[in-house]
This record gives C-alpha cells, sequence and structure tokens, in this order.
C-alpha cells in the first residue's frame, strides 16, 4: 500500500458545536471545508494528520475512539481549555513513560490526549548513528 495521506472521520451529534469547539476552542487550523452551508463539513490540520468533523449521527463515537495531540506546553493548555469551560478527565500528569498527559473530552465525550514530550525524554534525541570517517 502507497498512503498518500490519511485523516480521522469524526461524524458529531450535533455538527457546529464540535466544528466550533475543534476550530475556536481547541484551535485548530482549517485545513479545507466542503459540502453545504448548513452542514458545512471541515477538515483541520492535526500535526501531520488531519481530523475531518462531518456529518452527523443519532449516537456520540464509543468510548474507544481517543484523539492523540502533542502540544508544545500541556500545562499552558491545561489553563487555557479549563478556563474556556473544557471537560478536564484528568489534569496533567507525568507518566511511567516519560509523557506529560492530560485528558480533556470533546463535546460528544470524545477523550482527547494532550502529550507534552519532556526536553529530556528519549523521542527528543537524534539516535542516528553518525559514520565516522573511513579507515
Amino acid at each position: 500500500m502507497d498512503v498518500l495521506s490519511s485523516r480521522v472521520l469524526l461524524h458529531p451529534t450535533d455538527l457546529e458545536r464540535s466544528r466550533s469547539f475543534y476550530r475556536d476552542v481547541l484551535g485548530l487550523a482549517v485545513h479545507r471545508q466542503f459540502g453545504p452551508p448548513d452542514a458545512l463539513g471541515t477538515v483541520f490540520f492535526l500535526g501531520s494528520g488531519f481530523l475531518e468533523v462531518s456529518g452527523g449521527s443519532a449516537e456520540p463515537p464509543g468510548p474507544s475512539l481517543e484523539l492523540w495531540i502533542q502540544v508544545r506546553d500541556v500545562h499552558a493548555e491545561h489553563e487555557r481549555l479549563a478556563a474556556a469551560g473544557v471537560t478536564v478527565l484528568r489534569e496533567p500528569k507525568l507518566e511511567f513513560w516519560g509523557l506529560i498527559e492530560m485528558w480533556i473530552a470533546d463535546p460528544d465525550g470524545v477523550r482527547i490526549v494532550l502529550v507534552e514530550i519532556p526536553a529530556d525524554h528519549p523521542l527528543r534525541r537524534d539516535t542516528r548513528v553518525l559514520a565516522g570517517p573511513e579507515a
């Protein structure tokens, strides 16, 4: 398989409420919009991927759906989002695997894991071996 692009599709119970949450509260940048003005689908930039919020569903997504979003400063995001009234499921915590995580919920209860990678974490290190001069 030669994957050229990918995105997560989210069909919320209230399209406008969810579009507003991801655009105005989380502050995700819009990649593109499509469809009729009264049911406008929106594709958001999500780091190196995309999140499409479109259509609708009578039921919210199941509890197995989670979004993982890396941020620069999870503590600053905690303050900002809590002040905006976002449901904080768990405050920032240093996990035993070395990442700082906090959990929030979107309007349909989708869990969003906000992650900060500390400066000393192995994910921040360049583990490539530099080739030395040939002997």
